[in-house]
């Protein structure tokens, strides 16, 4: 375990408050939507809103960050702004201040997230990427397991007291920002000069990046626009029969086996290739989709959430790890800032597709249609050498 040092340390619990804080939310997110006024259509364009502003505000922030050579400033600032946003929502239930309170904890994460993977990954070597960024979601999901588990037994206790949970979640939150100060600085001796970066500067990096980061990330983009929100499994889940405590009980279960397989799979990923890993995890999707789209049996429901669960722990840390090995060490921050730029573009068209076409055509439609859309993308992945794999 030499390879996790301090700052992995440091940074993995700070993810784990935050995680804390919004996870206790998600589950009841759409619940506390529904009851003041929102319909599913609403619901996947508030969702849709909050990534795209996410996602280009990661492009931005993260080229920001490798402009200046600095990351904790951006670490700091975007957890802040994130631990603040949560008392927002329950202040006002008016569709604009909802907009933008979600807005505000999604640039957040937009300030956040390309200067922390850049730490992360500067803390590890290409044969321990897996490893390091395993070891960070499992931390991370760590804390979107105790976040429902509490959230579950406030409800229990508070059944329909959703608001007051809004307020809980700024506590957590805020430890997170504290944690923030244990974070050191590291500027390197051939630090850039402050140079003028336009909101849409980082755009630029896609021509000037190497081909193999280009192959992979328009394979991860046609994945991302058709896998929507989280909030619509949990939907589905509710109408198959699920009452509010099961729903946030088959969220934290997908969350543990989230947080549990994350870091051994990561380990795996250096052993037999990132590529293997992630291209399993894409079959794992498009299983758990079908399954929910034909599925209204509680246990089968908790089957398929378990593989979600094995699923997002093959892609979510692999792909940001695959990349920074494609990329300069240089541009880390602006390599996944790019991605995660143009993912939450294409997550935006994603949910907002899928809210109308639940609404038109109903769940199954829109469930089928995302498993089907996967294969097409494993497919691409099994016929292109996209590069470094560790």
């Amino acid at each position: 375990m030499k390879y996790i040092t301090r700052t992995i340390w440091t940074l993995s619990l700070i993810s784990l408050f935050t995680d804390v804080a919004s996870e206790m939310l998600y589950p009841v997110m759409p619940i506390y939507l529904k009851s003041i006024g929102f319909s599913v259509v609403l619901i996947g364009i508030l969702e849709g809103v909050a990534e795209a502003t996410a996602g280009l505000s990661k492009g931005y922030f993260g080229k920001l960050s490798d402009n200046s050579g600095r990351r904790v400033p951006f670490v700091r600032y975007g957890y802040s702004l994130s631990a603040i946003s949560k008392p927002m929502m329950a202040l006002f239930v008016y569709p604009l201040w909802i907009f933008l309170a979600r807005t505000m904890d999604r640039i957040g994460k937009g300030l956040r997230t390309g200067a922390r993977d850049a730490m992360l990954s500067d803390e590890a070597t290409p044969a321990t990427k897996g490893k390091v960024f395993g070891f960070h979601r499992s931390l991370d999901t760590l804390g979107a397991v105790l976040g429902p588990v509490f959230a579950l037994v406030w409800l229990y206790f508070n059944p329909g007291n959703y608001k007051t949970l809004f307020f809980i979640a700024f506590f957590p939150g805020l430890l997170a920002v504290v944690s923030t100060f244990f974070l050191k600085e590291k500027i390197p001796a051939d630090a850039k000069p402050k140079v003028s970066t336009p909101f849409f500067s980082f755009l630029k990096y896609w021509k000037v990046s190497p081909k193999a980061y280009r192959k992979l990330v328009i394979g991860l983009l046609v994945f991302t626009l058709f896998n929507s929100s989280d909030v619509f499994l949990l939907l589905k889940a509710r109408q198959a029969g699920l009452d509010d405590t099961m729903v946030i009980g088959v969220y934290i279960f997908y969350n543990l086996i989230y947080a549990l397989s994350s870091f051994p799979v990561g380990i795996l990923a250096d052993r037999i290739g990132l590529k293997t890993i992630f291209i399993t995890g894409l079959g794992l999707f498009s299983v758990v989709y079908a399954g929910m789209a034909i599925s209204n049996n509680m246990i089968l429901i908790f089957g398929l959430f378990f593989l979600y669960g094995i699923y997002a722990s093959a892609t979510e840390g692999i792909s940001k790890a695959w990349i920074s090995n494609i990329s300069d060490k240089k541009d880390t921050a602006t390599a996944i800032g790019t991605f995660t730029g143009l993912q939450s573009i294409c997550t935006m068209l994603a949910s907002s597709l899928t809210g109308v076409v639940w609404f038109r055509f109903g769940a199954t439609a829109a469930f089928l249609a995302t498993a089907v859309a996967t294969v097409v993308v494993i497919v691409y992945f099994l016929g292109m050498n996209i590069g470094k794999e560790n």
